[in-house]
């Protein structure tokens, strides 16, 4: 069983810091946008903008509901990237817990 499963919540751990990454890239990118700093008129600069909010967005719409107004900030990216490190650390633990030869990955 373990032989299965350590890979595969490897997997999942990777996962997850990917698309943590993929946040904080949605977020610098929506500043530099806002403060003007890339032009939004760019071939490159559209593609790159609508695929991080295409693979961000439908979970942050949902914890944005859930999370009262605060007018223009946005909190939902950095609770999203808190749940995904608790979420990684159980992974982590539960790794750990299975083979506790192997060293901690993440």
């Amino acid at each position: 069983m373990d032989v299965l499963l350590i890979p595969l919540l490897t997997v999942l751990n990777t996962v997850i810091g990917i698309y943590v990454w993929i946040i904080i890239a949605n977020a610098v990118m929506s500043w530099l946008i806002s403060f003007q700093v890339i032009n939004r008129k760019n071939n490159l600069v559209i593609m790159v903008s609508e695929f991080l909010s295409r693979v961000t967005e439908p979970l942050l719409a949902r914890v944005r509901n859930l999370l009262p107004t605060m007018g223009a900030m946005d909190f939902s990216p950095l609770v999203v990237i808190v749940i995904a490190w608790f979420i990684q650390a159980v992974i982590r633990m539960l790794m750990f817990k299975m083979a506790p030869i192997l060293p901690l990955i993440g």
